[in-house]
């Protein structure tokens, strides 16, 4: 990443986006929590993206160089963390589930940033507590560091319905299926499908936040069938795909 922005404090505050719009790459001193509340938020970093709609929110340690990019209106809600707080110790960008009581603190939290009152402290603990009980997930699209692995993952990229094994795209690129499927577990940390699983998903979400209708999400990213779609969108997510539609 080029121009990256040093911000030593991370800042506590709402944000309003347009649909794909971009915050291009800084870092902070300190953590930040990084949730949309509307839209589908992009954190990227040199090791990938990780992608969060509303139901999820993006944990960025202190010193990490990452860049947002929004899908779909953002009503972006950013919580910075001195380092001494890190209720989950986490080291890397980690997705968090946000169930209904983590979504309505976070945004009672972001929506008076500079109120000194006994009560907001008093919120700011319990955001951390539930933060310490939040559950991570991995919706995360690792990026590939060795050439072959990275032409298979840019021609995916370029059509997500593609449907071609691994073995015809190792025709293409020079590789083995053999070694391209020990690349996928050593340089991304998944394997072949559950990587163009997670790609389909992200796509997925883009697409919905564009109020794309299901069907049409469903085809456009591989998925033999909108039901086919459906179940696994459920599984990863936890919700149908309709439900997660902008309103």
């Amino acid at each position: 990443m080029k121009e990256i922005r040093h911000e030593p404090v991370a800042p506590t505050r709402t944000q309003r986006l347009p649909p794909g719009r971009d915050i291009g790459a800084h870092r902070h001193d300190d953590h930040q929590i990084v949730y949309a509340a509307r839209g589908v938020l992009a954190v990227t970093t040199d090791h990938g993206t990780w992608i969060a709609p509303a139901t999820r929110a993006i944990w960025v340690p202190a010193g990490t160089v990452h860049a947002h990019h929004a899908h779909g209106a953002l009503d972006l809600r950013l919580v910075g963390l001195p380092t001494t707080d890190n209720p989950l110790g986490l080291d890397a960008p980690t997705v968090l589930i946000v169930g209904p009581l983590l979504r309505e603190l976070i945004l009672a939290y972001t929506r008076s940033p500079d109120d000194p009152s006994p009560e907001r402290l008093r919120l700011r603990a319990v955001l951390l507590d539930q933060l310490a009980a939040s559950q991570h997930q991995p919706v995360h699209l690792p990026a590939p560091s060795d050439p072959r692995l990275k032409q298979v993952c840019d021609l995916l990229r370029a059509d997500p319905t593609d449907r071609r094994t691994l073995a015809d795209l190792g025709k293409e690129v020079g590789a083995s299926d053999r070694t391209l499927s020990r690349l996928f577990k050593a340089d991304l940390g998944m394997t072949f499908p559950q990587w163009r699983t997670q790609l389909r998903l992200y796509r997925a979400l883009v697409l919905l936040a564009e109020d794309v209708p299901v069907t049409a999400v469903a085809h456009q990213c591989g998925w033999a069938s909108p039901s086919a779609f459906i179940d696994v969108f459920h599984r990863a997510f936890g919700h149908t795909p309709g439900a997660h539609r902008p309103s």
